[in-house]
């Protein structure tokens, strides 16, 4: 392994942190729309390509299974696909306009993937501040499995919006810049 690729490892193993303290305190914070917990993931696949993004996504849903429980690691699927969209739509230069279309195009591809696996899983409730978007579709007579779809729509518009956008500001941020050797 040479030392580019120890260096890109340790970032990933960074990434993974990062992506379990965001989201871990957005969910504790009980912040609705909103969960961080791809920050690292996107940092790394719009950075280091697609593969690192991919390894990063899975061994994140990989620990917060050790650490919350088994239910975590289904939706490693989920991070899989943020990772193959951020590294296909950056091309290793995530600008604000790609952070935009990336975040969107995730906002409706992320759910596509999750909701029948919160579906399976918790009955389409998970507690976070989606639930009552979805009871809501719910209750104007919306199918479970679409009202679980468009409840998390609803959050990850925000949520990955916001966390593409924190993403391309903060590789623009010269001391990130130089700790990355992106000079």
């Amino acid at each position: 392994m040479t030392r580019n690729n120890t260096k890109i490892l340790m970032f990933c193993a960074m990434a993974v942190v990062i992506n379990v303290v965001l989201g871990s305190a957005v969910s504790a914070m009980k912040i609705p729309l909103l969960f961080l917990d791809t920050m690292g993931t996107i940092f790394i696949a719009a950075n280091y390509g697609m593969l690192y993004g991919i390894m990063t996504g899975v061994a994140t849903n990989l620990l917060m299974g050790l650490i919350s429980g088994p239910l975590s690691v289904p939706f490693a699927l989920v991070s899989v696909a943020v990772a193959i969209v951020v590294a296909l739509v950056a091309q290793k230069n995530l600008t604000y306009k790609k952070a935009i279309v990336a975040g969107i195009l995730l906002a409706f591809i992320a759910p596509a993937i999750g909701a029948p696996i919160r579906l399976a899983l918790f009955g389409g409730f998970t507690g976070s501040g989606t639930d009552i978007v979805i009871m809501a579709l719910r209750a104007s007579g919306k199918e479970m499995i679409s009202a679980t779809y468009w409840g998390a729509v609803s959050g990850n518009l925000v949520d990955k919006i916001v966390s593409c956008l924190l993403v391309a500001w903060l590789i623009r941020v010269p001391r990130i810049k130089n700790v990355l050797g992106f000079n």
